[in-house]
């Protein structure tokens, strides 16, 4: 029997407080290579100009909602075997792993490539990319936390790339008994990721990949790579592309990789000339 994959084009915005986002989550779409894999559009509300309110700690938290109920009403009536996701933020995670998680039997593995742990709010910070993985694992929001029906096992969390995580996540992360390795241990192979993925028992998987893991001297398409404007809330990521694809295939090998989100693209050159492009009068006759 054929298995089904969908992809998933959702340029949200709203969780990262950054219209850039959809830019960049259409550009990674057409960027990925050509197949017959359908491509499908969750609705997202295009930004107006004018700039979101906090309501419960989360900025745009009503529109963020209707979106994630929108991919979830997606991908119910697709019903599909894969996912792959082409986001916007962070948050736009939710409704893919939940759904695998529950297509899984409450039995799927969810490495979590990223920058950081995206487990608790920040204090002064209240943007909703912080919160998928706590979310997904009936932590996070309350509010969306419930359209989680099946929360994920901590076990079947593995954090990699995660660089200076705060005491609060570090709470988090020790409370669950959630496994990590940094970049630095994972440039020296992924010993850690092929012993938790035998010992857990992991048949299926899903990636989430946030493009911050990445170095942003290396790569620019990245929140932190602004260009004259260095982004310094939070760390920046620090692996190297080979050593990404390197883990990426590694785990293809490894187990059966159901599920791929690929988050928090920020092309700043593409970003610049489409907005130098559009003030040229000739071009707007």
């Amino acid at each position: 029997m054929t298995e089904k994959t969908i992809r998933l084009l959702m340029p949200q915005w709203q969780g990262g407080d950054n219209p850039n986002y959809s830019f960049g989550a259409e550009l990674l779409a057409w960027l990925a290579p050509d197949n017959d894999q359908p491509l499908i559009h969750v609705p997202v509300e295009a930004y107006d100009g004018t700039s979101l309110v906090s309501e419960n700690g989360i900025k745009g938290r009503a529109p963020l909602l209707q979106q994630l109920q929108a991919a979830q009403h997606i991908i119910q009536a697709h019903q599909p075997d894969r996912i792959v996701m082409f986001g916007g933020d962070c948050l736009v995670e939710q409704a893919p792993f939940a759904y695998l998680n529950e297509r899984y039997g409450g039995e799927l593995g969810l490495i979590w490539i990223d920058a950081h742990g995206d487990l608790v709010r920040y204090e002064g910070y209240d943007n909703g990319h912080t919160l998928p993985l706590g979310n997904l694992l009936g932590e996070g929001d309350p509010e969306f936390a419930k359209h989680v029906s099946v929360p994920l096992k901590p076990e079947h969390v593995f954090m990699a790339g995660l660089t200076t995580p705060t005491e609060q996540e570090t709470e988090v992360i020790q409370r669950l008994g959630i496994r990590t390795a940094g970049t630095e241990e994972l440039t020296h192979g992924m010993d850690s990721i092929k012993k938790w993925i035998k010992e857990i028992g992991i048949k299926h998987l899903a990636i989430h990949l946030d493009l911050d893991v990445l170095d942003p001297n290396m790569f620019r398409s990245l929140l932190f790579a602004k260009p004259g404007e260095p982004y310094v809330f939070s760390p920046a990521g620090t692996m190297q592309i080979p050593h990404l694809l390197r883990l990426i295939k590694e785990l293809s090998e490894e187990t059966d990789v159901v599920g791929l989100g690929i988050t928090e693209h920020m092309p700043w050159d593409a970003i610049n000339l489409k907005n130098l492009l559009g003030e040229i009068p000739i071009l707007n006759q």
